[in-house]
């Protein structure tokens, strides 16, 4: 079993949990050998039904109390681009793919993520790339991002957002 597991936070990204059910993105997963999605929607609009994705086991819910065991089980986690999930995705020491929403304005999450893949410690992406990004993404040439140091983290966001 290879889990995948998807989170919006605590916002609606309807187009986030769109992609990640498309027809395309499914088989790209399926490509890979993952059996299993869990996403997870927050205030969004788009609730797919779990026979939604034929070939894999989806399992979708709203909110939890703490997504960190969802993490913790996951072979990949794909996230939003808010710093707060990717600093928790990033701590579960799993895969990391960010899919920035590049509907909003003055967008600072395009920032960190930019910053955050130059330094390999995750693949980003938009939601219309997002297939493609699954089928050619080289998981392998990630690197760990050294937990408990809160101090490299405000400096990827001082530089993110041009502090620096």
């Amino acid at each position: 079993m290879k889990t995948v597991f998807v989170t919006v936070g605590t916002t609606s990204f309807d187009d986030l949990i769109g992609a990640m059910t498309s027809d395309e993105s499914v088989k790209a997963l399926i490509g890979r050998g993952y059996t299993d999605v869990v996403l997870q929607v927050g205030r969004g609009s788009v609730v797919p039904d779990p026979d939604s994705c034929p070939g894999l086991t989806l399992q979708v819910f709203r909110f939890k109390d703490s997504i960190a065991e969802d993490m913790r089980h996951s072979d990949l986690i794909i996230s939003h681009a808010g710093a707060g999930s990717c600093l928790e995705a990033l701590g579960a020491n799993k895969p990391l793919l960010v899919v920035v929403n590049d509907k909003l304005m003055d967008n600072h999450q395009l920032e960190l993520a930019k910053q955050l893949q130059a330094d390999s410690h995750l693949i980003y992406c938009t939601c219309s790339t997002l297939p493609q990004t699954l089928r050619d993404m080289d998981l392998s040439a990630l690197t760990t991002y050294a937990p408990g140091q809160p101090e490299n983290f405000a400096s990827f966001l001082d530089k993110a957002v041009g502090l620096v």
